[in-house]
């Protein structure tokens, strides 16, 4: 591997169907190039990270950690690409591992650059391109250039974004002008369309139309990314809140730059399925929240601290009922079960602190809800994922995923009609009102102190709560290595636990927490979006059986694709685990820890 600093010089076509510019690969001579060698074929993973606050971005570099068969290495190459008949850029390459830790990293220039802008910490993926490379090596007198032919899938969020066929020819030595030739040849082929634009660049414009259906809190890290990568900048709608702009695709021309603009997606509102006239509601404005903080002290009480908790987060799920109600933004209904979640968390971190005959009937009602409200949530990541696969394919092959599509869209609707009498019933007005008497009620709720001397406040029993929370997830360690998605999913389960726990009582933690929350919320989302790709898994293959005989060889054969592209997914996920699992399992996040709680 090269471990210097070089310019990159390419030129670059996007290939109109596939197998299009197979020819070219295998053409005894292009102009004035000739093959220098056989052909090549290899699976290529580009893994592009970069610090949480995308320090790499914001000094204009885009880090790509690239797994072959020949081993990993780390690229920095400058997100300014030249424009012209070529490409030009600058890149910094060095050996890697699969690692997030460049320090772990052997030594480079490149990881030098790293640690210069990161730090020590390990950095975050955002973005994945797995491409099937074919290339041969061309050469024409002293100039030698690499062709290549790339099946190229974006990959965020867990799934298939984008996928496309792209030609490149790079120059390896030599002078230029015999490269000049041979991609005036390749521009008088009809199939070609020169491209400008990075494979990053494709790859952010599909993030950019995938977004609505992605997590909140993976959109609110994309919306902070720096203008550089994004090739766009926010722009704010009425009330402060930021809003997407409807983006045309430009023309890949070579020598061509466009401008679009990137704005918050999480605001605008997606149609139902279940809505009558979607296209005709006006986006709704999301109401704003009161307090952004829980407002909890190390001097409360355990019940006090409870209270500000689940006030919090009750305040939440009534503020998303309405949208909710109205069914015009999926995330509505995303919101409103992850306050359910928050609070039922609640009560089995601050247990014991009130009288349990004042909680449970409000606790099984909430749970009622939470299921309604789980059941929908889960279908429109089920739908949104289809949907996006879906329009990575050709049109030809679309309508063979209707079925399954159909069937999960009544499902939702009948899912939704559910939730909707849930939340029109008797039962949950009753709920309500339950749950702002307790509040209200406070320490007329909470369990008796058997001594003055017994440990009450969070300042004393905070600490032990958190370190229970990591022990639980710590414990998996042993079994890591052969787990199976089962044991993962109950690893996913105590991930959320111990995020749960360190969220309700970060306000009271050492300057660490914030840290130590981010990385228990990326192993948990990555275990998340294992489970995704799992239960999408399941649920297409007992489509494929239970309608084997309705289904047409077209629909039979897409839906198995979709199975075997899930499958792949969960495949990957169990790879990758590793770097985000020992975030948290390592030394470093113990110490953090420690420091963290030293501060109660």
């Amino acid at each position: 591997m090269s471990t210097g600093r070089r310019i990159e010089v390419e030129t670059k076509f996007q290939v109109a169907s596939p197998g299009g510019a197979d020819r070219y690969l295998v053409a005894p001579e292009l102009g004035p190039f000739t093959p220098a060698g056989p052909i090549n074929s290899e699976r290529v993973e580009d893994r592009y990270v970069d610090s949480p606050d995308w320090a790499l971005a914001r000094a204009g570099f885009a880090a790509r950690l690239r797994k072959t068969s020949h081993g990993t290495e780390i690229s920095l190459k400058a997100l300014n690409v030249s424009s012209g008949q070529f490409q030009r850029r600058e890149e910094i390459e060095g050996p890697a591992d699969a690692g997030l830790i460049p320090a772990d990293w052997p030594a480079s220039q490149a990881r030098n650059v790293v640690m210069e802008l990161c730090g020590d910490e390990a950095v975050v993926e955002f973005l994945t391109i797995r491409q099937l490379r074919r290339s041969r090596p061309l050469q024409a007198r002293g100039t030698r250039v690499e062709l290549s032919l790339d099946e190229v899938e974006i990959v965020g969020d867990g799934r298939v974004l984008d996928s496309f066929e792209e030609l490149e020819v790079e120059l390896k030595r030599g002078a230029e002008t015999p490269l000049a030739a041979l991609a005036a040849i390749l521009g008088t082929d009809d199939s070609l369309r020169p491209v400008s634009r990075s494979k990053l660049a494709r790859g952010v414009k599909a993030i950019r139309a995938a977004m609505p259906s992605m997590p909140q809190d993976l959109q609110k890290r994309w919306l902070e990314a720096p203008a550089d990568l994004l090739g766009a900048k926010p722009k704010m709608r009425r009330g402060g809140a930021a809003a997407e702009d409807s983006m045309a695709d430009a023309e890949e021309t070579a020598g061509t730059e466009t401008e679009t603009e990137l704005a918050p997606v999480a605001e605008e509102a997606t149609a139902d399925p279940a809505a009558a006239d979607p296209a005709a509601a006006e986006p709704p404005v999301r109401t704003r929240l009161g307090p952004r903080t829980l407002g909890v002290l190390a001097e409360d009480s355990l019940p006090e601290a409870a209270c500000k908790v689940l006030r919090f987060h009750f305040s939440k799920m009534q503020h998303r009922e309405e949208g909710t109600r109205a069914g015009t933004d999926p995330e509505e209904v995303h919101d409103m079960r992850v306050a359910t979640r928050r609070m039922r968390a609640a009560w089995r971190v601050f247990d014991g602190a009130f009288k349990s005959g004042k909680t449970k009937k409000i606790r099984r009602h909430l749970e009622t809800i939470a299921d309604r409200l789980g059941v929908v949530r889960d279908l429109d990541v089920l739908i949104g994922g289809l949907e996006a696969y879906s329009n990575g394919l050709d049109e030809d092959h679309q309508p063979g995923l209707n079925p399954m599509l159909s069937l999960w869209r009544r499902q939702r609707s009948s899912a939704r009609k559910e939730l909707i009498a849930e939340l029109d019933s008797d039962r949950y007005a009753t709920f309500t009102t339950e749950m702002d008497a307790f509040l209200d009620a406070g320490a007329n709720s909470a369990a008796a102190v058997a001594t003055p001397t017994a440990p009450h406040r969070v300042r004393d029993r905070a600490a032990s709560a958190i370190w229970a929370a990591y022990e639980a997830v710590r414990a998996y360690e042993l079994v890591l290595p052969w787990a199976d998605v089962e044991t993962l999913h109950d690893l996913r389960i105590a991930t959320k636990w111990l995020r749960y726990t360190l969220e309700f009582f970060g306000e009271t933690l050492g300057p660490d927490s914030a840290l130590l929350l981010e990385r228990v919320a990326a192993l948990q989302d990555h275990l998340g979006c294992l489970n995704d790709a799992d239960v999408a898994t399941k649920l297409a293959r007992d489509l494929l059986v239970a309608r084997a005989d309705e289904l047409s060889t077209v629909e039979s054969e897409a839906i198995g694709a979709y199975l075997h592209s899930r499958e792949r997914e969960v495949a990957r996920r169990r790879r990758a685990l590793g770097p985000v699992w020992r975030a948290v399992d390592g030394a470093p996040f113990r110490r953090a820890l420690g420091r963290a709680t030293a501060a109660l």
